[in-house]
Parts: structure tokens; sequence; C-alpha cells
């Protein structure tokens, strides 16, 4: 089920969000004082290009740092990607189809608000 529903995620939304974080990445990695938020977003990118069966938990050993780098995240990239997230998620909850989809949207704004400090697993 994982698998079609990823399918699914690709063709309607997938993309254009993976599309977003690399953009952000690339202008992170550009700035070389960015380089570690360019990482975050690539390694978002992964995720929003096929999240089903995936699910982020928080990082046990990260501290006041991952706080105020997601402070800085939030300013330069975060909050442009949580408002595409929240776009396309009311883009699919229209269609009775893309509802668990858009439920899956809404679930990634807040890593995509604040990356540092959190993992992204797999749910086996």
């Amino acid at each position: 089920m994982n698998t079609v529903l990823n399918v699914i995620w690709l063709v309607l939304s997938g993309f254009w969000l993976f599309l977003g974080y690399l953009v952000a990445g690339v202008i992170m990695c550009v700035l070389i004082v960015t380089i570690p938020w360019g990482i975050a977003s690539f390694r978002i990118a992964r995720y929003a290009l096929w999240p089903f069966g995936r699910e982020v938990v928080p990082k046990p050993t990260s501290g006041a740092w991952a706080f105020i780098g997601n402070v800085i995240w939030f300013l330069l990239a975060g909050l442009w990607l949580a408002i595409g997230h929240v776009l396309s998620g009311v883009a699919l909850c229209i269609t009775i189809i893309g509802i668990p989809l858009g439920l899956a949207d809404f679930k990634m704004i807040p890593i995509s608000l604040a990356p540092l400090g959190k993992e992204i697993v797999d749910k086996a």
C-alpha cells in the first residue's frame, strides 16, 4: 500500500515539493556559511519525494545549536516551504482520493519548519 500511495504522491505533489527542497538546498550550499542547512534540505527532499513508510523522529543528541539553527532555517527557507506544504495539502484534500495525501502533506509541515534535531527513519 505504501508503494501505491508513494507513486500517487509523486505524481500529484511529491515531485514539486522535491524540487522546492532542492532549490532551497542549492541556495543554502551556494552561501558557504549555510551548508548544514543545505544538507538538511537535501535530506528532507528525499523524504518529500517518497514519504510513505517513513517517519520523522527527534534526534536525542541535538541540543541548543539545533534550536538556533532551526530559527535561522525558519527565516531563510522554512516558512516558504511550509507554505508550499499547506497549499499543496489543501489542493490534495479537495478530492476524496487526495485526502490521505493531503494529511501526509500537513504532517510534513513541522519538519519543513524545523529540520535540525530530527531524523527520518523507516517505520519498519
